[in-house]
């Protein structure tokens, strides 16, 4: 299954990828079909003048909420963001630490890997840089050599949540944090239930608050906090389930 959950990502993303997200597809609980990806972006608390700052065709929509609103990034500083997309978070985190810093995406399809080193040779970001790897197993970064860790609404489409977050603090320093926004539920699918394509949707993956925090505070990290949450979806769309969006942040 496992496998099968995987292909229907790549395959859902390297769509968004091709198509710019202009039917706002992965946004159920946020948007309507007249919304633009940056109309998304507005709503789940991004900036519109840092999103002007940024390539445009680094903006999708595709998030559930605005870590880089609580990371409080400083000059100078080694960011890696899980799951970059098109690269909106890595742009934007770049233009906080600076050229003194450094910014590594993450992301495991082609086709969004393709269009985020195009948009960092468009925007001319050279201290961005654009990496594959399947962060459940091995994220491609040395151990204890980043400041902060940041994602958006990536986490909750792992299959192994322990394993991202084992990696991410393996490749943290000490006193290194992560500002995470992500999706959990208030009741966890059956093994049985699973449908692979609204696994991809960033809705049967999702796990419970308790059981989220339990994979961060198992992985060793320390002053787990939950800066904000707020209903993203319930009813008939997720069988009747709440699915609610998190910012949380920890330190190592």
């Amino acid at each position: 299954m496992n496998d099968f959950i995987k292909d229907s990502i790549k395959k859902k993303y390297s769509d968004i990828a091709i198509s710019g997200n202009s039917d706002c597809c992965c946004m159920p609980g946020e948007c309507n079909t007249d919304d633009s990806p940056i109309d998304v972006t507005m709503i789940i608390g991004y900036d519109k003048k840092d999103i002007n700052e940024i390539p445009q065709d680094a903006v999708l929509g595709i998030g559930c909420g605005a870590p880089l609103n609580h990371a409080k990034l400083q000059k100078g500083e080694t960011v890696v963001d899980l799951g970059s997309g098109a690269g909106i978070d890595a742009f934007l985190s770049a233009n906080k630490v600076t050229e003194t810093g450094n910014v590594i995406g993450i992301d495991i399809t082609d086709e969004m890997l393709e269009k985020s080193r195009k948009n960092a040779d468009d925007g001319n970001y050279f201290h961005v840089d654009f990496r594959k790897g399947d962060i459940e197993k091995n994220i491609p970064v040395d151990t204890r050599t980043i400041d902060v860790v940041i994602s958006n609404c990536v986490i909750n489409l792992t299959t192994n949540k322990t394993g991202v977050f084992n990696e991410v603090y393996r490749i943290l320093k000490n006193n290194g944090r992560m500002v995470i926004s992500d999706l959990v539920t208030d009741k966890e699918i059956a093994p049985e239930n699973i449908d692979p394509e609204k696994w991809s949707a960033c809705i049967d993956g999702a796990i419970t608050k308790e059981n989220y925090i339990k994979c961060i505070s198992n992985a060793g990290f320390l002053d787990i906090k939950i800066l904000e949450e707020r209903t993203y979806m319930e009813g008939d769309k997720v069988d009747g389930r709440k699915i609610t969006s998190l910012v949380i942040k920890a330190i190592k």
